[in-house]
């Protein structure tokens, strides 16, 4: 723990020199605004518009958290469902594998004509989004259970119910936590992609509004609270992370 905070300043100087270069060359070079504005009047931007910009981060907020519990839900259920049923793994995982390589993008539309403009099409896209990642994770950390740990409790004569709870779920988490931050910041993606199907309020509405009237600076107002929220949302599952695989944190430190 104690050598990651003190890496922790790294990424900041780093960003922080990008930063004054970004800085330095768009006064030095006169760049329009509309083209490439300051870092400096990008954060003016965001304090000054604070109280327009809030309500559409609040409702992004929102509606990731919704979508990435429900990409939670059916993708550790499918991953157990696929890991405990041998022969239906076969069949569904790799359908899985190829609906991943159907853009979201281009399912966005035909989930606007079968469902309309409302909440259930946005939750859609963003549940296809995370789930995937989530089962994966889950089914290779599965995997990793050791064979004579196994081999052991069916020997004690420990059930499969048994050996599912207190053997792979637990040997899973690690696998499956990282599917999680993966998950958890596609989820803010997924929302901004699915505001853009026709919502009222959102950071893709946001930056929609703001590039047709070229207003860069509050285009990057909504970059950058997208990184912040994704980065917000991985902190989380870290610290999560933390607490339920206490050994292998120890045993980084």
């Amino acid at each position: 723990m104690i050598n990651i905070i003190t890496k922790g300043w790294r990424p900041l100087l780093v960003l922080l020199l990008l930063f004054i270069i970004w800085e330095t060359v768009a006064t030095k070079f006169e760049i329009p605004n509309w083209l490439l504005p300051t870092p400096t009047k990008i954060f003016y931007e965001g304090f000054n518009g604070w109280s327009h910009f809030y309500p559409h981060l609040l409702s992004t907020t929102k509606l990731s958290l919704l979508g990435f519990s429900l990409g939670l839900s059916i993708g550790l259920l499918t991953a157990i469902l696929l890991h405990l049923l041998p022969f239906f793994r076969d069949s569904i995982y790799p359908l899985l594998i190829i609906s991943q390589n159907i853009p979201i993008i281009v399912l966005a539309p035909l989930l606007v004509i079968w469902f309309g403009f409302g909440l259930l099409p946005k939750v859609i896209v963003i549940t296809l989004v995370c789930f995937f990642p989530i089962t994966v994770a889950a089914l290779d950390g599965f995997k990793q259970t050791p064979n004579e740990l196994r081999h052991y409790m069916i020997m004690a004569g420990a059930s499969n119910k048994q050996l599912f709870w207190k053997l792979e779920l637990p040997y899973a988490l690690p696998s499956l936590l990282s599917g999680l931050k993966i998950s958890a910041t596609y989820s803010v993606m997924g929302a901004v992609i699915s505001e853009w199907l026709g919502a009222k309020v959102g950071i893709g509405v946001y930056m929609t509004l703001a590039s047709s009237s070229f207003r860069t600076d509050r285009v990057f107002v909504a970059i950058f609270a997208i990184v912040t929220l994704s980065l917000l949302f991985f902190s989380i599952i870290v610290l999560i992370e933390r607490w339920l695989v206490r050994w292998q944190w120890k045993g980084a430190e």
